[in-house]
Order: C-alpha cells, then structure tokens, then sequence
C-alpha cells in the first residue's frame, strides 16, 4: 500500500487569483498578470512590485483586499473530503502575507509558500523563494522521504510537480496550457479532480 500526499496548487484551484482581485480593486489592470501570462516568477514578481512602488501601494493594500475574498465555491468542502483519505499539502508559489487569512477560511490545510520582504512601512522591498523551483523541488523531496505524489494545479508554475508525480492533473487552466499538454488530463469541476486523484490511489 503506498503512502500518498496530494499537493495542490492555491491560486486559480482552492481561491481565486490574488493579483487579479487586487488589480480589480486598485483599477491597476498591469497587476492583472500572473503566471498563466508570465512564466518566469522572478521577472513577474519584480514587475509586481516595481507597480506597487510606482503607485504607492503596499502590503496593508493588499491584504485588505484578500481580507474580502472567499475561496472557490465547493473549495473547502472537497479539501475537507480530500483531508479525510489521503494527506494533502498546498504548494503555492504566493506569500505567507498572503496565505494567512485565506487558510483560515479553508479550515487550515498545511501550506508550503514563500515570504515577500517588508519594510517598516508596509513597502514591499523584495521576496524570498522557499527553494528553486519550489513545486517541483517539494514533489521530488517527498518522493525521496517515501511518498507517492498526487498533484494538480492550473498554471505555467505547476507543470514540473504534476509532470514528476505518479499521477497530474491540470485544474481549470487554460486552452492554451491544455493544448500544449495535451497527454495531461484537465478537470473543470471538483468532483472530476476528486473522482481522478481516488483513481490514481487505487
């Protein structure tokens, strides 16, 4: 019997895009890219916070704003159903800052993430990544310590973790990363995803 850990993506899987609700906000609609646009962090995150800068906006802003957002309908009820079968970790390329209010709302599941710097006056100066590649980095160390890895996610960031996994899944993504991976199979709806990862168990 193997042992499993599903690793899930955050942002477009469990709660909506955090930027994309931020630049709705602030009418900034440069914030609006994520990784579905930009597929090198790094360069997205220093474009990130070089609009902040520019606009005077820092991380009291933005968490103000995740403090009205709610997770996907449906979101917390398969986590819940998902937590009573199997171990999961969501693996997310977002903040601490950031993950904070919106794990609360999903009951607490065990989240690896990343740190944005902060200044003393709410300026955001800078972010440290976990480890390079951190998806994929994870998925690998624990396969090393004697999981099997389940994962799925919806972005340009998640492919080396569900590629590296026993089974992947895309969830909810878009036409293009589905056309250009056509051999992953892609799910819309929480009960397709749910019905998918008990599959790959047996």
């Amino acid at each position: 019997m193997s042992m499993y850990i599903t690793c899930l993506d955050l942002e477009g899987v469990l709660v909506p895009e955090i930027w994309i609700a931020f630049a709705e906000a602030t009418g900034i609609p440069e914030l609006k890219r994520t990784t579905r646009d930009e597929p090198d962090y790094d360069k997205l995150m220093k474009y990130r916070i070089n609009i902040l800068k520019e606009h005077g906006l820092g991380l009291k802003e933005i968490q103000d704003t995740i403090a009205t957002i709610d997770p996907m309908p449906g979101a917390k009820e398969f986590l819940d159903e998902l937590r009573s079968f199997t171990q999961v970790i969501i693996i997310s390329d977002t903040f601490s800052q950031f993950a904070g209010p919106l794990m609360k709302k999903l009951g607490y599941p065990t989240i690896f993430c990343n740190t944005l710097e902060v200044a003393d006056n709410g300026e955001i100066t800078g972010f440290k990544m976990r480890c390079e590649k951190s998806k994929l980095t994870t998925v690998k160390a624990l396969q090393s310590i004697g999981f099997e890895t389940i994962a799925s996610g919806d972005s340009h960031n998640d492919l080396g973790m569900i590629q590296a996994s026993k089974a992947g899944f895309l969830f909810r993504s878009t036409d293009s990363i589905k056309a250009e991976y056509p051999e992953l199979p892609a799910y819309e709806t929480y009960d397709e995803l749910m019905a998918a990862i008990k599959a790959a168990m047996d």
